[in-house]
C-alpha cells in the first residue's frame, strides 16, 4: 500500500513539474531555451529525469540550494555525501585559470577528465571560444540573512545554459561582453573570492558556470568545511610562504576559506586542507605567499594547456 501510494505521488509530482515546465512561467508554451536544453540533453536524459531535475536546479536555484545546503546535506550519511559530491562539485581554479576560460578562442571539446575532476559524473568542459557568458544572482548569497554584496557574481557559461538563465531569470541576469566578465573576475578576486568552475550530471554532464565565491555565504565551502561533503576540488596548487617576506600581520589565516593557515610565531600551511584557491596570495600584504604546483593535488584545470598553448605555472 505504502509503496502504491509512492508511486502514485512521484507519478503526480513528475506530471506537475512537467507541467510547469512545458506551460512556462508566462502562461505560454516552453520557453525557447527550456526546447534547446531538452533537445541538447535528449530523449534518455528526458526520459530518467535528469532534464527535468536540470530544469528545477536552473529555474529555481536559490530554493534548490537552500533545500541543498540547509535540509540536505547536514543529514546525509558519509556515502550520501560522496554521492552527492560526485554529481555535482566545483574544481578550484585561480585567478589567471578563470581568465583563460573567458578568453579562450578555439573550441575545447573533452570527455572524462578523470585526472582534473575526480568525481565520477559530470566532467566533460565543452567550450567554443569565445564563450558566451551571462552573469546572475547568486543563490548562495541570496539565502543568507546578511549576504555579502554584490549578488549579482554567479557566471554562467556556453549554450544553452546562457539563454536558460537570461529567459527564465531576466530580471536578475544580464549577458556580459568578454571584457565585462573580465572585468568581474577581476573584481571578485580583489575582494578576496575564490573562483571555481562548477560541473552537475543534471546539467548535461558537464561544466556550465564559474562561481566566485565568498567564505560567509557559499554553499559548496559550508558543505566542505562545516558538514564535510568534498564538494570541491583542489586547483593542483598548495599555497608557500616566504618567510623572510611574512610580518605574521595574520591576513591570510583569516580570509582562508578552508582554514589551512595558522599564524602562531611563524605562519604555516596545512598541506591536507589547502585547496590552492590562491585568495591569500592576492591578499598578503608584503607579497610572501605564492602558489606552487604540487601534482599530489591533481591537475590544474587550464584550458590553455588543453588549447596546446602555454600554460602559466602559478597564479593568485
Amino acid at each position: 500500500m505504502l509503496s502504491t501510494l509512492l508511486i502514485a505521488a512521484l507519478g503526480v509530482a513528475f506530471l506537475f513539474v512537467l507541467g510547469l515546465w512545458i506551460w512556462g512561467e508566462r502562461g505560454h508554451l516552453m520557453l525557447p531555451s527550456s526546447w534547446r536544453f531538452l533537445q541538447a540533453g535528449g530523449a534518455r536524459r528526458f526520459f530518467n529525469f535528469s532534464d527535468l531535475h536540470g530544469y528545477a536546479y536552473g529555474r529555481w536555484i536559490k530554493e534548490y540550494i537552500y533545500v541543498l545546503v540547509k535540509i540536505i546535506c547536514p543529514r546525509l550519511h558519509p556515502g550520501g555525501k560522496k554521492w552527492l559530491s560526485d554529481h555535482y562539485h566545483g574544481k578550484v581554479i585561480t585567478a589567471d585559470q578563470a581568465r583563460s576560460i573567458i578568453t579562450v578562442n578555439k573550441e575545447i571539446p573533452l570527455r572524462d577528465l578523470e585526472q582534473i575532476i575526480p568525481y565520477s559524473t559530470a566532467r566533460d568542459l565543452v567550450l567554443k571560444g569565445p564563450p558566451e557568458v551571462a552573469v546572475f544572482q547568486c543563490g548562495c548569497r541570496q539565502i543568507r540573512e546578511h549576504p555579502c554584496q554584490p549578488i549579482q557574481v554567479c557566471m554562467v557559461v556556453g549554450q544553452p545554459f546562457v539563454d536558460f538563465i537570461l529567459e527564465h531569470h531576466p530580471a536578475t541576469s544580464r549577458r556580459l561582453t568578454q571584457q565585462e566578465a573580465l572585468d568581474l573576475l577581476e573584481a571578485e578576486h580583489k575582494r578576496g573570492h575564490l573562483h571555481s568552475a562548477w560541473f552537475k550530471d543534471a546539467l548535461l554532464n558537464r561544466f556550465y558556470a564559474i562561481c566566485n565565491c565568498c567564505k560567509c555565504c557559499c554553499g559548496g565551502i559550508e558543505a566542505m568545511v562545516k558538514h564535510g561533503a568534498p564538494m570541491m576540488a583542489s586547483s593542483g596548487f598548495v599555497a608557500s610562504v616566504d618567510e623572510a617576506m611574512c610580518n605574521l600581520c595574520t591576513v591570510c589565516e583569516e580570509i582562508c576559506m578552508f582554514g589551512a593557515i595558522r599564524v602562531n610565531g611563524e605562519l604555516t600551511v596545512q598541506w591536507s586542507t589547502c585547496m590552492g584557491c590562491g585568495v591569500c596570495v592576492g591578499q598578503c600584504p608584503t607579497g610572501a605567499l605564492s602558489l606552487v604546483r604540487d601534482e599530489r593535488k591533481g591537475f590544474p584545470l587550464d584550458v590553455r594547456a588543453f588549447a596546446g598553448e602555454e600554460a602559466l605555472s602559478s597564479s593568485g
